[in-house]
């Protein structure tokens, strides 16, 4: 992936009359061959920021620009640009090669430059031998394939996907995040994906974009968002997490302690830089880096011995509900293999060990 930069957004805003569906942000540079998603629930604004970058929604105010020039006047058939929709709007009395074939056609490509081109696109979409069928003879995921083929074999600068697997069912979505990120790399397809679903944006993304509210909350790797998220929107929405509030009692060196309402807890990670002593901060803490014991290996800091409110079985984890004094909401911990560890009861006492890692943001 190279860092020459193909689109920036320039203090972006739509309004539907007294709606503000995107207020005012700004993306300094999605790069070229870049898969960047645009990740937050329903309403935040992220399809309406797609449609404007493919021209089918008008800013209110600000700047779409791909190489440095705005692209604001031009229409979506003229951009370089191209979307997959939600429903892959597909013409159902074309076939497979008709639909895939439409944009070359539009473009006056001479038949054998089309019959080239689809065909070489087939076989990077896994459809050859599917040509003449019909979207009705298709699969969900062999239509969204095509959807996919159709809005590729036009060499577009950037491919823009709306939810594309949300009509899919669990396992098919699983096997076509696969197949749509190794065709982005295999091509070098700089790529904007919009989806709601926090596992898509993870497992598919160089970046994530996550939005609420029609503005952006944190730019990030998955990793970033996931282990730091910088506000507490971003870390309630991506995946299951503790919250605890606190306030930095004292610091030494890389050794931060935290006083707590379920005490005092030692922080050695360098994440916490940039915070002072009697900052207020609230304490992010993953369930699957919290341990669950009924006897503690040793003395260990962080630890608080407690009660087990319930138990869910999920295959590979099971995920425990704690009461710990001093917070009202369950603390959650994750623990991996419980048919090897064996699975505690309710109401049964339990040592929990919280990381001397944990994330923290500011107040």
């Amino acid at each position: 992936m190279t860092n020459k930069k193909v689109l920036e957004l320039k203090n972006i805003a739509k309004h539907f009359g007294d709606i503000i569906a995107v207020d005012r942000l700004s993306i300094s540079a999605i790069n070229e061959g870049e898969f960047v998603t645009f990740l937050g629930p329903s309403g935040c604004g992220k399809t309406t920021l797609l449609r404007m970058i493919g021209g089918f929604y008008y800013p209110t105010e600000g700047e779409v620009i791909m190489h440095g020039k705005s692209i604001n006047d031009i229409s979506p058939d003229r951009r370089k640009t191209s979307m997959v929709f939600q429903n892959y709007a597909l013409f159902p009395h074309m076939t497979v090669f008709g639909n895939i074939s439409y944009g070359l056609k539009l473009r006056k490509l001479s038949k054998e430059k089309i019959k080239t081109k689809v065909k070489n696109i087939l076989k990077i979409v896994q459809l050859e031998g599917l040509e003449e069928r019909k979207p009705t003879e298709l699969s969900g995921g062999q239509q969204q394939r095509v959807a996919l083929a159709r809005s590729i074999v036009i060499e577009p600068e950037i491919i823009l996907l709306d939810e594309p697997l949300s009509n899919l069912d669990a396992n098919l979505r699983v096997t076509m995040r696969q197949e749509i990120r190794k065709i982005q790399k295999s091509l070098h397809l700089t790529t904007i994906f919009v989806t709601h679903d926090q596992e898509e944006a993870m497992s598919m993304s160089d970046r994530i974009i996550v939005m609420n509210e029609g503005r952006i909350e944190q730019i990030g790797t998955p990793t970033e968002i996931y282990e730091k998220p910088a506000t507490l929107f971003v870390a309630r929405f991506i995946g299951y997490i503790n919250l605890i509030k606190g306030r930095i009692e004292s610091i030494r060196e890389d050794t931060y302690t935290v006083r707590t309402p379920i005490g005092t807890l030692i922080n050695i990670s360098s994440g916490l830089k940039g915070m002072k002593e009697g900052d207020d901060v609230m304490l992010v803490i993953r369930p699957e880096s919290a341990t669950a014991e009924k006897k503690p290996t040793g003395v260990q800091k962080n630890s608080f011995a407690e009660e087990i409110l319930d138990a869910t079985y999920i295959g590979s984890i099971v995920r425990y509900n704690i009461h710990i004094k001093g917070i009202e909401e369950p603390f959650i911990v994750d623990v991996s293999n419980p048919e090897g560890k064996g699975i505690f009861s309710r109401g049964e006492n339990i040592v929990v060990h919280v990381p001397e890692k944990f994330h923290c943001i500011k107040q």
